[in-house]
């Protein structure tokens, strides 16, 4: 048996559960954007000199493939679809606010690209907003999803920001657009 199963030449794909659709449907980009991050996300691991924050990407990693596979599992499918849990969520919520509470973590805009490995997980905070975006359109289309996904993935971009920032903390870098700019003011949101 082949990966190469020919099967997609016609721009159909299958989803869980044998159900065929076009691969442009709005649960096959929404799917599809969620692997693309786990690609991200293993890319910003495997550069990442901070073990915590290796083995934290690592387990995220692995709860993508839940979510993926969630989003790859329509309603009338035979296959049920995975549980995204509220723990899963909570543990993320968890996790921000650890690290907001770290001392030095910047509270205002940031300019990706002042340490090479917090630019990774900023590239891989813009794929999951897009993965975000996605799921939305999937939602309003009519679509059902286990309802604990966007929470997952709103809450996975913000952590996947505040790796970014905790990264440039212990390596001593400062990216403050703000600061930058030389512009006074009450901080701005972080993480779009």
């Amino acid at each position: 048996m082949s990966i190469a199963t020919k099967r997609g030449d016609g721009g159909q794909t299958g989803l869980a559960g044998g159900v065929r659709v076009s691969k442009s449907s709005p649960r096959v980009e929404a799917y599809g954007t969620i692997d693309e991050l786990n690609s991200v996300l293993g890319m910003a691991r495997s550069i990442c000199e901070d073990a915590d924050l290796r083995e934290r990407t690592k387990l995220i990693q692995r709860q993508l493939f839940k979510v993926g596979s969630s989003l790859a599992t329509p309603p009338e499918s035979r296959k049920g679809q995975v549980p995204v849990t509220e723990e899963m969520v909570e543990e993320l919520t968890r996790q921000v606010h650890e690290i907001e509470a770290m001392e030095g973590i910047l509270s205002d805009w940031s300019l990706p690209g002042e340490h090479p490995t917090a630019a990774v997980y900023d590239v891989a905070r813009t794929v999951c907003r897009r993965a975000e975006r996605c799921i939305v359109r999937l939602m309003e289309s009519g679509e059902v999803i286990e309802p604990n996904i966007l929470a997952f993935v709103n809450r996975l971009s913000d952590l996947l920001w505040l790796f970014a920032r905790k990264i440039e903390v212990s390596a001593g870098v400062s990216n403050s657009l703000r600061e930058m700019n030389a512009k006074a003011g009450p901080k701005w949101s972080r993480a779009w």
